[in-house]
C-alpha cells in the first residue's frame, strides 16, 4: 500500500509541477508530461515499477478520447469526411508505406522486413497528436479535421496490418518473437484458430452490435439510472458503456479505440451526451497524462546514447518524409492554409 501511495504520489506531482513550466514555457501539456516521465524514469527504476505495464493501463485514456471525439461527430458529419478519410487517409498511409519500404531495401533489408517497416512507421500517434490539436484549439479547423481524418484511417488500417504482419515472419525470426509472446503473455481472443469466413462475419457482428446498442439500449438503461438521482451512478455506467465496448473489440481481435470512436458517434444525437462528455472527459485527461509520463519514462536512454546518430537521421528522413508527403496530399485535396495568425493567438497557439 505504501508503494502504491509513494508511485501514485510521484506520478501526480511531476504531472501537476511539469506541465504549467511547460505550459508556460510554450512546450505545450504533452510535452510537459514526455519531460515528466524522463525526469522520474531513475526514481522508477529503483522502486522497481513495471512501466510498460502502467503504460498499457493508462492507453485506457486513448479508448477515451476517441469516445468523447465520436460523441462531437454525428453520422452525417462523419460521412461528410468520407473524401478525406479514405483518400488523404489512405493516400498518407500506402504513399508512406512504399517510400519506406523502399528505403528499408536500399539498406540491404528483406522484403517482408521492408513491407513490415513501411507500414510500422506510416502510422502516427494518434493520442499525441489529437491532444495537442485539441489543446492548441486546432480540432475544429480545416487541417485539424484533415488530421483527425488521416488518424481515423491509421486506426482502421492497423487491423489489416495486424493480419499481415505475421504473415511476413522470417523463419529465423519467428521463434523469437513467439519467445516474446511467450514472456508477456497475450490477449484473449475468441477468433483465434476459426475459418476466415466466420472471423469476418462475427467481426461485423460485433460492429453491427455497437451500432444497435448504442441506439436502443444505452437511452433505456440511462433513462433508468437517472430515475435513482446519484450522479455516481452515472458516472459508473458511462465507464460501462466505454469498458464493455472496449472489451468486446479486444476478444473479437479489433481495435477498443475505433470500437469506442464508433459508439461515440452513434451516442453523437443522444439526449445523454453532455453528461457522458462532462463523466469521462476527467478520467480520459488524468490516463492520457499518465500515458504520456510512461512513454517518457520509457525511453532507453542508454540505447540512445549508442546509436543516437542513426537515430536522429532516421527520425529525420522519417520527419521529412511525412511532411512531403502530406502537404503534397493536402495541396492536391485542396486544403486551406492555417488559420490566420491573430485567430492563433486567440487560441493560444502563438502566446
Amino acid at each position: 500500500m505504501t508503494q502504491f501511495l509513494l508511485l501514485a504520489t510521484i506520478l501526480l506531482a511531476v504531472g501537476v509541477i511539469a506541465v504549467p513550466i511547460a505550459s508556460r514555457l510554450g512546450l505545450g501539456a504533452v510535452l510537459g508530461y514526455l519531460i515528466a516521465g524522463m525526469a522520474i524514469s531513475p526514481i522508477l527504476d529503483v522502486l522497481g515499477v513495471d512501466v510498460i505495464a502502467l503504460q498499457h493501463f493508462a492507453e485506457f485514456g486513448v479508448v477515451m478520447m476517441l469516445f468523447l471525439i465520436g460523441l462531437e461527430l454525428e453520422p452525417k458529419k462523419l460521412w461528410e469526411l468520407r473524401v478525406r478519410l479514405l483518400g488523404l487517409g489512405g493516400s498518407q498511409v500506402f504513399i508512406t508505406i512504399i517510400i519506406m519500404a523502399g528505403y528499408s531495401l536500399l539498406v540491404g533489408n528483406a522484403w517482408q522486413t521492408s513491407l513490415a517497416i513501411g507500414m510500422i512507421l506510416a502510422l502516427s500517434s494518434t493520442a499525441i497528436i489529437l491532444q495537442t490539436l485539441d489543446e492548441k484549439g486546432l480540432m475544429k479547423t480545416e487541417g485539424g479535421q484533415s488530421s483527425f481524418s488521416v488518424l481515423l484511417f491509421q486506426d482502421i488500417a492497423v487491423i489489416p496490418m495486424l493480419a499481415i504482419i505475421p504473415l511476413l515472419a522470417l523463419p529465423e525470426l519467428a521463434g523469437a518473437a513467439a519467445a516474446v509472446g511467450d514472456d508477456h503473455g497475450h490477449s484473449f481472443n475468441i477468433l483465434e484458430g476459426i475459418p476466415a469466413w466466420a472471423v469476418g462475419l462475427i467481426t461485423l457482428a460485433s460492429i453491427a452490435f455497437v451500432a444497435f446498442a448504442g441506439n436502443y439500449l444505452t437511452r433505456p438503461m440511462f433513462r433508468f439510472i437517472a430515475m435513482a438521482g446519484m450522479r455516481e451512478l452515472f458516472t459508473a455506467s458511462a465507464l460501462l458503456v466505454v469498458v464493455g465496448i472496449a472489451l468486446l473489440m479486444t476478444v473479437v481481435g479489433l481495435s477498443p479505440a475505433l470500437g469506442t470512436f464508433l459508439a461515440g458517434v452513434v451516442l453523437a444525437n443522444s439526449e445523454y451526451r453532455h453528461e457522458l462528455q462532462t463523466n469521462i472527459e476527467p478520467f480520459k485527461g488524468l490516463l492520457l497524462g499518465l500515458f504520456f509520463i510512461t512513454v517518457g519514462a520509457g525511453i532507453n536512454f542508454a540505447l540512445l546514447a549508442q546509436s543516437w546518430s542513426s537515430v536522429l537521421g532516421l527520425a529525420a528522413v522519417l520527419i521529412g518524409t511525412k511532411i512531403a508527403v502530406l502537404y503534397a496530399l493536402g495541396t492536391f485535396f485542396g486544403i486551406k492554409d492555417c488559420p490566420s495568425s491573430d485567430k492563433l493567438r486567440h487560441v493560444g497557439v502563438l502566446s
